[in-house]
């Protein structure tokens, strides 16, 4: 009795069903298009919004950091209203600078007429000495300007310095020039050894060497000496005296051991300074005017402890000639006494820097009319229609997701049960296409899925027979002669045990075709190549065939190859081609008639898929196969005999067996057939090439 589905007719709850699931998308879709919107309305409806809109933010970190840049480089304000004026132009703003009292130092308003009243909260604050990330204004009104380092790059949270602010150690004429030669030295020198290199000037004029590709690795191996760019100048020398007096002082304070800083701002203690094996990266402090991207140090100019270190500038410089150099943080004993060493240089830096830097100023950034920028207002009249709007377009995507959902599953369902049904061991139903849509397509491909169910049940049920008929004539031979000996009725004599032999024969035949089968539809069927001459393995069929031939009065002969090509040479299993053109040769001479003929041909075809073919024809002049037969020839267990009597056929496995023996090298098989006439089986092979000794092909 067929297996009923416990799912048969059972419903998935919406939540789980491709409707639930398509409506839970719909809304989600709809209700992301109601947001964008509503706030593309927002952006339409709000006048003071579009018109901020409009506004370039890089336009006003550029007021932020060109004003950042003149605080840098002067000691004081004097001038700046020139500054102020030409980015107010550039912007269409108002740019306002006050002193933290809010005294006006630059206003691009003027003074007369009497300016609008600046804003509540400034946008920003001017401060070389403490640069934040992103400005304090979070007010509503304020507007956020980021402060950018030198070269555009993100600010890091640690560095409140501006790179422009280099205070004493900025260079003379003098001292620029002269490193500006030697650089240029050093580019010529490396430009010798194929490495691409530049110059390129910091904050405080002093040169540095970056190599084209961001490779400074590759100058260890030159000869180029670079030792004038390694050592700090007077100038450099005397700002560090000054900076590295106040860190000790700060240190002292503190209970802390005094410590030497290098140009980069790096540092080592007294301890570290008598030890270079010792030696270890700190914390990376930004060096005066030097880039704040960390590049390789390098070891002092002739391995003296007391000379300067290389500036963290130059991207070409050789490392230490130490341990491997390790972040000071990662060291846990000296963690705590790193922070204390950083705050302290920090607190130097900016002591060192405040008479060379303006005071600190507040920056406010507003509409030419007066005020700050207008925040975000809605009426509530254009809150309700944007509600509306929003509701009337999710109730629409829902109703429509709702007739499509409807639409979609129904076939579906249909495809449901009529796979349930042939899972329970059913007939297989026919369902209805509707269209030709994907699901449309989808129940064509079931239909032919199901059709094709159907006939290979059909046939394993043929097969399954056939396989027992065929067993069951040898079996049946080999029991009556057996129990005719048992009886007393057969003579067990030579004859006797021929007939049994012969019988189980037969039966091992059948046995060794169905293993064949089995083996070359599961893909194991084992194949040992080699070359082979085609030519031979024929003549080599034939004389094994031409007693049965003669004994069927039937003419058996290889036909002379009389193409152009020359005979085409094959790597192929020997074993099993003649397996297969055996099979076809005695195919051929059961089925022709005393005094027909049957030839065996080889030819070149250069018409195939890879080149080369070569093609092997058995040409009979039998009865002929009749039309609608030629589809099943190569079926298993196909016979035109429909009686299977063994005097008109053998067990129909020997055509299948040849198929599946070609597509095993490769090759096809074919045949052509007229009724009364005769028939021709073809075998279409990839060739190896006109030489059949070239085993490599």
């Amino acid at each position: 009795m067929p297996r009923r589905s416990d799912h048969a007719g059972h419903r998935l709850p919406l939540r789980k069903s491709l409707l639930g699931r398509m409506l839970a998308v719909s809304a989600l879709v709809a209700a992301c298009s109601v947001a964008a919107t509503a706030w593309l309305a927002v952006q339409t409806t709000s006048g003071a919004i579009e018109q901020e809109q409009g506004r370039n933010l890089a336009a006003d970190t550029r007021v932020l950091d060109t004003l950042l840049a003149y605080a840098a480089e002067h000691p004081g304000w004097q001038g700046v209203g020139a500054t102020v004026d030409g980015l107010a132009d550039e912007s269409d703003r108002r740019i306002t600078l006050t002193t933290q009292s809010r005294a006006i130092i630059a206003d691009s308003a003027g003074s007369t007429p009497s300016p609008p009243p600046l804003p509540p909260q400034a946008s920003a604050v001017v401060d070389p000495l403490s640069v934040a990330a992103v400005t304090p204004g979070s007010e509503a009104g304020s507007v956020t300007v980021a402060a950018p380092g030198a070269g555009g790059e993100p600010r890091s949270t640690s560095d409140r310095v501006d790179p422009r602010a280099v205070g004493p150690f900025r260079l003379p004429e003098a001292e620029r020039v002269s490193l500006k030669r030697a650089a240029d030295a050093a580019v010529l020198c490396l430009s010798r050894f194929g490495i691409a290199s530049d110059v390129v000037e910091g904050p405080s004029g002093r040169p540095r060497i970056a190599v084209v590709g961001n490779d400074p690795d590759r100058t260890r191996s030159t000869r180029c000496s670079m030792d004038a760019l390694d050592r700090p100048t007077t100038t450099e020398r005397k700002a560090l005296t000054a900076l590295n007096e106040l860190v000790d002082a700060c240190l002292d304070r503190q209970g802390r051991e005094a410590v030497r800083l290098d140009l980069d701002l790096s540092w080592n203690t007294a301890a570290e300074s008598r030890s270079s094996a010792a030696y270890r990266e700190p914390t990376p402090m930004p060096a005066p005017g030097f880039p704040r991207t960390p590049v390789p140090t390098a070891a002092p100019a002739d391995g003296v402890d007391g000379e300067a270190p290389v500036p963290a500038e130059r991207s070409t410089a050789r490392p230490r000639q130490a341990a491997t150099p390790v972040p000071g943080p990662a060291l846990p004993p000296d963690s705590e006494n790193d922070r204390d060493i950083a705050s302290c240089v920090a607190i130097a830096r900016q002591e060192q820097l405040s008479s060379y830097v303006a005071s600190p100023a507040l920056l406010f950034i507003s509409d030419p009319g007066g005020g700050a920028v207008p925040g975000f207002e809605l009426s509530s009249a254009n809150t309700a229609k944007i509600t509306g709007v929003a509701a009337l377009v999710l109730a629409l995507t829902v109703g429509a997701s709702v007739l499509a959902g409807a639409r979609l599953v129904r076939p579906l369902h249909a495809l449901t049960g009529a796979a349930q049904r042939m899972r329970d061991g059913e007939d297989p139903s026919h369902v209805v296409v509707a269209a030709d849509n994907e699901i449309g397509r989808l129940a064509a491909a079931f239909n032919d899925m199901s059709a094709h169910r159907a006939r290979l049940e059909e046939q394993r049920k043929v097969m399954v027979s056939d396989v027992a008929h065929e067993l069951r004539t040898p079996l049946s031979n080999i029991r009556g002669w057996l129990e005719g000996a048992q009886d007393g009725i057969a003579d067990p004599d030579a004859t006797f045990v021929s007939s049994l032999l012969e019988e189980a024969v037969q039966l091992q035949h059948i046995i060794d075709d169905l293993q064949d089968l089995a083996a070359a539809d599961a893909g194991a069927l084992r194949l040992h190549p080699q070359a082979v001459r085609i030519d031979e393995l024929l003549a080599h069929v034939v004389a094994a065939h031409q007693a049965p031939a003669e004994a069927a009065g039937v003419t058996l002969d290889v036909e002379p190859h009389a193409g152009h090509d020359p005979v085409p040479g094959l790597v192929a299993d020997p074993v099993r081609l003649r397996q297969a053109i055996g099979n076809l040769v005695t195919n051929a001479v059961r089925h022709t008639p005393a005094g027909g003929r049957v030839v065996l041909r080889v030819y070149a075809d250069r018409a195939g898929k890879a080149g080369q073919d070569a093609v092997v024809e058995v040409a009979d002049t039998g009865t002929g196969i009749a039309p609608e037969d030629l589809p099943h020839v190569f079926d298993r267990f196909w016979r035109a005999e429909k009686s299977r009597s063994r005097r008109t056929g053998g067990s129909g496995l020997g055509l299948a067996i040849v198929r599946k023996l070609v597509e095993a090298h490769g090759g096809t098989a074919d045949v052509v057939s007229t009724v009364g006439e005769g028939s021709v089986f073809t075998l279409r092979l990839p060739a190896a090439g006109p030489d059949p000794t070239n085993t490599a092909a």
